[in-house]
């Protein structure tokens, strides 16, 4: 991932808004994204949900409730995100997340396609409703 291109938007500000779980990302082009806790969760760059190929994607069911508990910066180029599952072995490169925000729409729309054809869900299995 390293020796992104020079057209590539570098972020000028990243938060964590752990109450709406959302990662709030702007970038030096103007853009700015929200990008839900899950949603970079399920579309982890990581070889354990992506796989070593096409059509060896992993679904990732159960991360509706999902949490970032760190941000940890990788050289100028990317970050690592440790989500509340312990996974934190995605290394989320600036064109990535940007790839993320600009298509949130249509990949998350495919995720949700993907869940139903499985017949599974979102909901973590131990999730306790409240009533």
């Amino acid at each position: 991932m390293p020796g992104l291109s020079p057209d590539t938007p570098i972020p000028t500000e990243i938060k964590l808004h752990k109450a709406s779980k959302k990662l709030e990302i702007a970038f030096n082009d103007g853009a700015r994204f929200e990008l839900p806790f899950e949603y970079l969760r399920v579309y982890s760059p990581s070889a354990e949900v992506r796989g070593h190929g096409p059509g060896q994607e992993v679904l990732q069911i159960g991360k509706q409730y999902i949490d970032i508990e760190r941000i940890e910066p990788v050289g100028q180029y990317a970050v690592v995100l440790e989500f509340s599952d312990k996974h934190n072995s995605g290394i989320y490169s600036w064109d990535y997340l940007y790839d993320l925000g600009a298509n949130y729409t249509t990949k998350w729309e495919d995720y949700l396609g993907r869940m139903k054809a499985a017949g599974t869900s979102r909901e973590p299995a131990d999730h306790k409703y409240n009533s």
